[in-house]
C-alpha cells in the first residue's frame, strides 16, 4: 500500500499533529507500507488529508483542493481520509468548522479525534455515516511508566504540565493560579509545579519552575520526575499532552471540557471551579489512579492499528467500485511535473521561501 500523508514532518517539539505523522510513518514503514507526504506519484492508493489549510497557514503539504485535481487528472480511484483535530472552539475562531466540512465533501471517510469533536462537525451537516472516531495515542517505547518516580507522601507532591503551542486556551488561568496558590503558606509545603514548553505572554509565573520545549525521551524522562499531570485546556479537540503523560503512569487533574474527559476519564479528576478542592483529592486516592493507570489503553500502536484497518477497508471498497474515468494524459503529466516541483522546493528551500516558490509554481501551472 501507498499512502501520502498531508503533513510536513519536523524533528523535535513542534506539536500533537506532527507528533501523529511520525506515529504513524513508522508504523506503516514498519509493515512494509510505503508512505510520501506529497502527490508526485501516480500509484497512490490511499492519501490521508489531515489539514485542508494552506501551506502558509500550517504544516500541511497539500489540501482539499490539491485532492481534487489529484482525483481529476491523475488517479480517479484512489481513496480519500481525512482526519479532523481542529474547530473554532478550540481557540476563538469562525471559519474552520464550515471550512473543513466544505473540504470533507472530497474525502470517502471522515476521522475525529474524539466524540466531542464530531458532535460539533455532526451538528452543522456533516453526514454521520462517513465519519468515525480513532483516540489518539502517545508512542508506548518512549512514554511508559519504566523508571517513574512515584510519590512517597513524604516529600512535596510534584505537579506538572507541558504545552507546545502557547495560547491561553491551553490553561494559562489554571497554571496561574497554581502559580499563585504557591504564595499560600500551606500549599508551598506541599506541592510543586513544573510548566514544560512556551509560555503565554499574557501571563507571568513566579512559584513555577519553567522548562523549555522537549521531546521524545527527554520529555518522558522529565514527566517521569513528577507525581500528578494537570491540563487546564479548554475545548481540546485530544490533545497529546495528557496522553503521554498518562502512559507515563500520572494520575491526571484536568479540566472538564472538549475531548479530554474521553482519555481522562478513570485516570483522574476532573475539575472545573473545584480545582482546589480535586486538588486535595488527589492527595488521598493518588495510589488508586497510579494502579489505575497501569491498563490505560490509549496509545499509537492502538491508534495505528485502527488506522490501517480503516485505510485497508476504504481501499477495498473504492476497489469495488469499479470508476472508470478516462484521465487525460497530457494533464496528467502536468500535474505530477506540478508536484514535482512543489517537493523540490520543500525540501531544499526554508519555510517562508518554500510558500513563495510555491505560490509562483502554481501560476506556471495555473489550472
Amino acid at each position: 500500500m501507498k499512502v501520502s500523508i498531508g503533513s510536513k514532518i519536523v524533528r523535535g517539539p513542534w506539536g500533537g499533529g506532527n507528533l501523529f505523522a511520525i506515529n504513524l510513518t513508522n508504523f506503516l514503514n514498519e509493515r512494509g507500507h510505503k508512505v510520501i507526504y506529497d502527490l508526485s506519484e501516480p500509484d497512490i492508493d490511499l492519501i490521508l488529508l489531515t489539514d485542508p489549510r494552506s501551506r502558509g497557514e500550517s504544516s500541511s503539504t497539500f489540501n482539499h483542493e490539491d485532492i481534487k485535481q489529484y482525483k481529476k487528472y491523475v488517479n480517479p480511484n484512489v481513496a480519500v481520509v481525512q482526519r479532523v483535530n481542529e474547530c473554532d472552539e478550540r481557540k476563538n475562531t469562525e471559519n474552520i468548522n464550515k471550512f473543513y466540512l466544505n473540504a470533507s465533501e472530497v474525502a470517502d471517510k471522515v476521522i475525529f479525534v474524539s466524540s466531542w469533536l464530531r458532535n460539533i462537525y455532526l451538528n452543522i451537516g456533516m453526514p454521520e455515516g462517513k465519519t468515525s472516531v480513532i483516540l489518539a495515542g502517545a508512542n508506548n517505547k518512549i512514554f511508559n511508566n519504566q523508571n517513574l518516580q512515584t510519590w512517597d507522601k513524604k516529600n512535596k507532591l510534584k505537579l506538572v504540565t507541558h504545552h507546545w503551542s502557547s495560547h491561553k486556551n491551553k490553561g494559562f488561568d489554571i497554571y496561574s493560579d497554581i502559580d499563585n496558590l504557591l504564595n499560600n503558606e500551606y500549599w508551598k509545603d506541599k506541592i510543586e509545579f513544573t510548566y514544560i514548553g512556551n509560555i503565554s505572554s499574557e501571563y507571568s509565573f513566579r512559584n513555577t519552575k519553567i522548562v523549555e520545549p522537549l521531546a521524545g525521551i527527554e520529555l518522558a524522562n522529565e514527566l517521569k520526575k513528577h507525581n500528578v499531570y494537570v491540563t487546564g485546556s479548554i475545548n481540546e479537540p485530544s490533545g497529546n499532552h495528557h496522553i503521554e503523560a498518562a502512559q507515563c503512569g500520572l494520575p491526571i487533574l484536568y479540566k472538564d471540557s472538549g475531548g479530554i474527559p474521553e482519555y481522562c476519564n478513570g485516570y483522574g479528576l476532573a475539575f472545573n471551579d473545584n480545582f482546589v478542592p480535586q486538588l486535595e483529592v488527589i492527595f488521598d486516592d493518588y495510589d488508586i489512579y497510579l494502579e489505575k493507570l497501569k491498563g490505560y489503553p490509549f496509545n499509537s500502536e492502538k491508534m495505528c492499528n485502527e488506522f490501517l484497518d480503516l485505510f485497508e477497508e476504504t481501499i477495498n471498497k473504492k476497489s469495488n467500485s469499479s470508476l472508470n474515468i478516462v484521465v487525460n494524459k497530457y494533464l496528467k503529466s502536468l500535474f505530477l511535473i506540478r508536484n514535482k516541483f512543489l517537493k523540490l522546493i520543500r525540501n531544499i528551500f526554508s519555510f517562508n521561501l518554500r510558500n513563495q516558490l510555491a505560490t509562483i509554481v502554481n501560476r506556471v501551472f495555473k489550472r
